[in-house]
């Protein structure tokens, strides 16, 4: 079981309204199935159904993965009375945000910037439970992550995107983790080929005699 700690970053169209139920709000989708994203040295996608076990008692709401900041808003078992809403959908995970713009100046900056188009990303924190590597003959294998334990936070970011739909922006040490998860695999298949290797030696000179 891997328990690295990820952030995970995709450029996906995140809006700002208002009406009169819940007034200054934004809406987006932090997570997002079956998108391949580049890693570097490999390629990471997750998996639909990810999220059906996954722990959403106690999730905030961040700019920038700051967790030093106030929460602009917080989902609590995703009860009627959060001010974070998550919904999951075939396609993965959209939230509404509703944000006290009247008594919180980083919720203003923050609406402004999304109405204007400054902030375009959303990111989300998280474990790793389950997970799948396929390729591993190549140099360039592809990691499914089947299940995700459990999501801290869901961020605004302003850096969602370079070339590809989504960027990856994980620490050193889950990289490392990631490294290490997939040496692990590929040990297990040379492992696996060398029994069966050995098996079938063992069974020719058994049929020799």
């Amino acid at each position: 079981m891997n328990k690295e700690k990820c952030e995970k970053i995709f450029e996906f169209e995140v809006r700002a309204e208002n009406n009169d139920e819940y007034g200054d709000f934004i809406t987006g989708r932090p997570i997002v199935f079956g998108e391949a994203t580049d890693m570097h040295w490999y390629q990471e996608v997750i998996d639909r159904g990810a999220l059906d076990n996954t722990d959403l008692k106690d999730v905030r709401f961040l700019v920038g993965h700051d967790t030093s900041m106030i929460p602009l808003a917080r989902s609590r078992r995703n009860n009627a009375n959060s001010t974070m809403q998550m919904e999951i959908d075939e396609n993965g995970m959209v939230i509404r945000v509703n944000l006290d713009t009247e008594n919180n100046s980083e919720a203003r900056a923050l609406y402004s910037s999304v109405k204007r188009g400054d902030m375009s990303g959303m990111s989300f924190m998280f474990t790793v439970d389950g997970e799948e590597w396929e390729n591993l003959e190549s140099d360039y294998p592809t990691r499914h992550i089947r299940s995700i334990g459990r999501v801290f936070e869901v961020s605004a970011v302003a850096f969602p995107a370079y070339e590809q739909t989504s960027l990856e922006a994980r620490s050193a040490q889950a990289l490392e983790s990631a490294r290490a998860s997939l040496e692990k695999e590929k040990a297990e298949q040379r492992d696996a080929a060398i029994r069966e290797e050995i098996k079938a030696i063992l069974e020719g000179k058994n049929e020799g005699h």
